[in-house]
């Protein structure tokens, strides 16, 4: 792991393959438990392609000054996260 924030990954490689391609990335905070938001590709051997468009919110605790993965959200298509924005959109909506 790393020892900044800013140096977290999801690209993930075997050989000379990028199985995993990080696309983008948010910090959404940040402390001794920090979470962040990737955008990403996983790579289809069989298409010889990249996939479409996935995310994922990963949790990670400092510890011993690096950052160590402690859990994960998959978001499993755009619709989940269109509907996943619906449902913050509504309660923030309430909440003001």
């Amino acid at each position: 792991m790393t020892d900044m924030i800013e140096e977290l990954t999801v690209n993930y490689t075997e050989g000379d393959q990028l199985l995993v391609k990080e696309l983008d990335k948010q910090v959404l905070s940040k402390g001794a438990w920090s979470t962040v938001i990737f955008r990403y590709q996983d790579w289809d051997a069989k298409k010889q392609a990249y996939s479409a468009d996935k995310y994922t919110i990963r949790r990670y605790q400092k510890k011993d000054g690096e950052y160590k993965q402690r859990s994960k959200f998959n978001i499993s298509s755009a619709d989940q996260a269109k509907k996943i924005i619906v449902a913050l959109e509504k309660w923030l909506g309430e909440a003001e």
